[in-house]
């Protein structure tokens, strides 16, 4: 299968064994191109650009995921497993 290079886009043979490890330089064509990247996430000129939200933000995500009688049923199902261990 012909695959485009996650880095330069040159064309290469990407060849998948089941049950074989994948390609060492996978997504890449090549190890040159595998370090290069690296090198970008080391130097920081990649970044993940979107703030992580404050501790009180995701506590109040979280009660507005669930619903106070799912949080009981949570915390049964988790206090029986305590008590089985």
């Amino acid at each position: 299968m012909q695959l485009k290079c996650s880095l330069c886009g040159k064309p290469y043979e990407f060849v998948y064994i089941k049950d074989e490890p994948l390609p060492a330089h996978f997504p890449f064509c090549s190890k040159r191109c595998k370090s290069i990247d690296l090198g970008k996430w080391l130097n920081e000129d990649y970044r993940i650009s979107t703030p992580l939200p404050e501790s009180e933000e995701l506590t109040k995500l979280d009660e507005e995921t669930f619903s106070e009688k799912q949080v009981e049923t949570l915390l049964k199902l988790l206090e029986n497993e305590m008590d089985t261990e």
